[in-house]
């Protein structure tokens, strides 16, 4: 669901293809600006888009959507639209996306001992 004129995120086996390196590889995937903090946003629960969005002050609602487009184009999250009025969309991870977790948890971790080292 890209934009006219927007380029769409790439598949899982473009990626494998195009990195070589398995930590390249895992950067273009997480690399983008937010993406880690959608990630770990959504290890917890789904969301919606405005839960998101609270969550990750100072991102642009343009950015969040962009972000949440590639990671359901490369399988790591689903959306759900749910039929009502107002409209609802729930966001969660998909097993590979839950797959990050214990990445998360290491970055977690790491992030509290710069805290103590301090």
């Amino acid at each position: 669901m890209a934009k006219a004129g927007s380029a769409p995120a790439p598949r899982m086996s473009v990626l494998a293809r195009r990195h070589a390196c398995p930590v390249e590889r895992t950067l273009a995937v997480v690399g983008a600006k937010w993406t880690l903090q959608i990630i770990r946003d959504l290890i917890e629960r789904p969301h919606r888009f405005g839960e998101l969005q609270r969550s990750l002050r100072g991102a642009s609602p343009k950015v969040i959507s962009a972000r949440l487009r590639e990671l359901e184009a490369l399988g790591l999250l689903t959306r759900t639209v749910f039929p009502e009025v107002p409209p609802r969309v729930e966001y969660a991870l998909t097993a590979q996306g839950r797959s990050f977790r214990p990445i998360i948890e290491s970055l977690r971790r790491w992030g509290r001992s710069l805290e103590q080292a301090s």
